[in-house]
């Protein structure tokens, strides 16, 4: 894989470790500004401590993170995030008892660093991107799953990052629903912002992402077009337990 050209983001060989086991051994990669970067993987190959390596929430044991050419390695991950580091989680993190504008406005006054005119300007924008504009007062303990879904995107578009992860935002949601958020979030995607994308639901996935990355074991075992990624024999038969003449990717 090619080297972007002033790249976004700039992994090199990275690797951690809990206690004397290894999660990420040297795993380098690089993507431009603009780019929608999937990472699949079987469960415990590293991808959600990968997301910790770089956001900041977890140390690195050697190699280096830069974002946008800047070495943020040591940087706490509220710092990381004030440089344009966002993330969503997994488990959705809203504030339960506020609503869906005090839960963006809280994201762009202390993530983006925004007040006044600024910060409210911004949460409207964003919620009218997540289709929230009609429900500013919903509170986010009563949302539903797909919209505790795109209230956690919302959150960590509201720290108005340059690179976003997304950490599963997909799952436990109907194909349908899932189908409707990816359409949501390819439609993020720009000069301004590059999105990373973990995700189980391997057939959303390839359907949206410009490029696709294989962890396993802690190790980059394929980084290419989605296509050609999902077609090697190793990724289907090793990482996915497929044999290279199945067609069953959607788990």
């Amino acid at each position: 894989m090619s080297e972007p050209v002033n790249a976004l983001l700039e992994i090199r060989s990275v690797s951690k470790s809990y206690g004397a086991t290894p999660v990420l051994e040297g795993v380098t990669f690089s993507m431009a500004r603009g780019e929608l970067l999937g990472i699949i993987g079987p469960n415990g190959s590293g991808k959600t401590t990968l997301f910790g390596t770089i956001s900041g929430g977890l140390p690195i044991d050697a190699g280096s993170v830069r974002l946008d050419g800047v070495d943020v390695s040591t940087l706490k991950a509220s710092r990381r995030a004030q440089m344009g580091i966002g993330r969503t989680f997994q488990v959705p993190q809203a504030f339960a008892d506020m609503s869906v504008y005090e839960n963006l406005l809280v994201a762009a006054r202390f993530g983006a660093q925004l007040g006044g005119k600024a910060a409210d300007e911004l949460v409207a924008d964003i919620m009218d991107l997540t289709n929230f504009s009609a429900r500013a007062d919903a509170l986010a303990g009563k949302l539903p799953l797909l919209d505790r879904k795109r209230l956690e995107l919302a959150r960590a578009l509201a720290t108005r990052p340059s690179l976003l992860l997304l950490d599963e935002i997909a799952g436990g949601l109907t194909d349908d629903e899932a189908q409707e958020l990816a359409a949501t979030v390819t439609g993020l995607v720009g000069p301004d912002l590059g999105i990373i994308w973990i995700e189980h639901l391997v057939h959303i996935l390839t359907g949206a992402v410009d490029r696709l990355l294989v962890l396993g074991n802690g190790v980059v075992v394929a980084d290419g077009s989605p296509k050609a990624t999902m077609e090697s024999p190793e990724v289907r038969k090793i990482y996915l337990g497929l044999e290279p003449d199945s067609d069953d990717l959607d788990h």
